[in-house]
């Protein structure tokens, strides 16, 4: 990926740029994601929250302790989920410019996904969230 990595809402009022190294790239299956994205996972990538410049106005939901979670007010396109204590930010792959840049290094949270979804054998899958 490149060293900028852009995004945007569905309707545009909302952007940012991300300028740094990508953390990890992975898809949560948790029950959280499930609700909070509307749909079987979240396939995001985790950046630092110093990289992360948003543009434009956003509302955020706190969908745990941890967890705050920015979308746009206008269109409600979910953005990004903040975990604070780790001063990180997950930018939803499907806000992404070129949603195709998005590679997922593992799935997390499995034992919650959807009977339905089909995961790649080649990519690590575990039950929880990944080994630290």
């Amino acid at each position: 990926m490149s060293s900028d990595t852009t995004g945007r809402c569905l309707c545009g009022a909302v952007s940012y740029v991300a300028k740094g190294p990508v953390v990890n790239s992975r898809v949560c299956h948790c029950h959280l994601c499930q609700r909070a994205i509307g749909a079987a996972f979240n396939a995001r990538l985790l950046f630092r929250r110093g990289d992360v410049e948003i543009t434009g106005p956003v509302a955020e939901h706190p969908s745990s302790d941890a967890i705050l979670r920015g979308f746009c007010p206008r269109c409600g396109t979910t953005i990004y989920s903040y975990r604070a204590a780790a001063n990180v930010i997950g930018l939803t792959s499907g806000s992404l410019d070129d949603p195709s840049l998005f590679v997922p290094e593992a799935h997390i949270f499995v034992e919650s996904r959807q009977p339905w979804v089909v995961l790649d054998p080649s990519v690590p899958a575990y039950p929880g969230a990944a080994p630290a």
